[in-house]
């Protein structure tokens, strides 16, 4: 089963806007978010998190704000996927003879994994936006782009902490150790030490 292609489909949420999500399709992307960049639960009953690492993953990085994010350019169809999402999970358990699923959260870890990887397989139809999906929620985990790179190292984006994005020094976003311990350039002899502009 393919999601309806965007052009042939009437719009659900207004153009520029974020569209209203079900708690189940929440619980649904979130849970896909999870599999792809896996995080800590966020609390005892957190069904969408499978709780598989120690740190915060995509879900607490923001991957539902990425995903509903109109600059997407999926965000219309998202709560479609959503739903797609929990019906794919529910025929593929029941042909890979897993019992008691009735949505893609009600996998255990591994078996979101295989399934991901079959819905981002090319040989599935609609493989490009389940790519699409798992790539927004990686950029979440990434790069934090539904934030200002200052609010999001000021507030511990679990992405930009991991990697040990280093906040601003003297009011200026600079590396203060080269990224692979050695300059990539020497400094031309006309930069202006204070702003870091050739003079």
């Amino acid at each position: 089963m393919r999601p309806t292609d965007p052009i042939d489909r009437p719009r659900v949420a207004p153009r520029g806007e974020r569209p209203t999500l079900t708690p189940t399709q929440t619980t649904a992307l979130e849970a896909y978010a999870d599999t792809v960049v896996p995080g800590c639960r966020r609390h005892d009953d957190d069904i969408a998190v499978a709780g598989v690492s120690d740190t915060p993953g995509a879900v607490e990085a923001g991957a539902l704000e990425v995903l509903t994010d109109p600059a997407t350019g999926i965000e219309d169809g998202i709560g479609e996927m959503a739903d797609l999402l929990d019906e794919r999970a529910v025929s593929w358990a029941s042909s890979d003879g897993i019992s008691g699923v009735s949505r893609f959260a009600d996998l255990a870890y591994q078996d979101r994994r295989r399934l991901v990887a079959a819905l981002t397989a090319q040989d599935e139809p609609a493989h490009e936006l389940w790519f699409l999906v798992a790539l927004f929620a990686t950029m979440a985990y990434d790069s934090a782009p539904h934030l200002e790179t200052a609010e999001a190292v000021a507030t511990g984006a679990p992405g930009l902490t991991a990697m040990g994005f280093a906040p601003p020094t003297d009011g200026r976003w600079q590396a203060s150790d080269p990224t692979y311990s050695v300059p990539m350039a020497r400094v031309h002899p006309a930069t202006d030490p204070r702003t870091g502009s050739i003079a």
